[in-house]
């Protein structure tokens, strides 16, 4: 598992309570022992608009998928985040709020993989896994990514026991067609493009809001900062970050990364001023 199967898809749409509440142990969680009572968990995801039954059987899921591990503290029922769990979070951390450069002459990172026939369910979640890591498909086996992405596809292969199946190399393009146009061939920019235009047209209106506002209202600025977080990380894994030169003129994920920082800097502190009333 990684931290992009925590997600429920990757196409824009309303986040799935199960996204929400890791977006909340991934959040806040950690920062109080990685514990949170049901009760506290069922208050936060009703100012979300997720009713009780919604909230407990996403607890489940996420404890069945070895995430969420149930625990009594002073008599108080809830869950913890497992090791795995917290694994799962810390390699989000660096895909989601790192803002990547990269450049042309950093060179490439190639993934090259073959899986037995009597093994092909490994081959599935290979496939699965570099495309979350942000790497191209060059050809059947052979996979690209930026330069910048070697370690820590070295990391999550190995963390998730498939190093056995792939070889990593380092590569520079040496030809023969124009490199953006084997760009456009190797990962779907289009795609792209779309879920970063979608995430705008969301968010937009709420930046601007916040940016008018006065009194800061901690639930409104716990309910925003959750649901834009939300809907944020599953973009990073869609996004290999190729180095600007190589992309479209109109290339929409610098705004969108500036408007999700900019939210996060306002609402990020006001979300825990809230989650800190919930749990008292």
């Amino acid at each position: 598992m990684s931290a992009a199967d925590l997600d429920d898809a990757r196409d824009a749409r309303p986040a799935q309570p199960r996204s929400l509440i890791v977006t909340i142990y991934g959040s806040y969680a950690r920062d109080v022992g990685g514990w949170l009572s049901v009760a506290t968990l069922i208050r936060l995801m009703a100012a979300l608009g997720v009713d009780e039954p919604a909230v407990r059987s996403s607890i489940s899921r996420l404890k069945r998928r070895g995430v969420l591990a149930a625990e009594r503290l002073d008599g108080a029922a809830g869950y913890a985040l497992s090791d795995e769990g917290r694994a799962i979070l810390s390699e989000g951390d660096r895909r989601i709020f790192g803002r990547r450069t990269a450049h042309a002459d950093d060179g490439w990172v190639l993934a090259v993989f073959s899986v037995p026939e009597s093994q092909r369910a490994h081959r599935h979640t290979l496939r699965s896994r570099l495309a979350w890591l942000g790497f191209g498909t060059v050809a059947p086996g052979v996979w690209i990514a930026p330069g910048h992405l070697a370690d820590e596809a070295r990391d999550v292969l190995t963390r998730l026991r498939l190093a056995d199946y792939v070889d990593l190399f380092e590569a520079r393009y040496l030809g023969f067609a124009e490199l953006p146009e084997e760009i456009g061939r190797w990962w779907n920019l289009d795609q792209l493009q779309e879920s970063y235009a979608a995430y705008l047209d969301a968010w937009r209106p709420a930046l601007q809001r916040w940016r008018a506002a006065g009194d800061v209202d901690p639930e409104q600025a716990f309910t925003d900062y959750v649901c834009t977080l939300t809907d944020w990380r599953r973009l990073p894994y869609m996004d290999p970050g190729l180095p600007v030169e190589l992309l479209p003129d109109d290339w929409k994920g610098t705004e969108a990364a500036e408007l999700f920082f900019e939210l996060r800097e306002r609402l990020a502190g006001p979300a825990r001023d809230y989650l800190d009333q919930v749990r008292d």
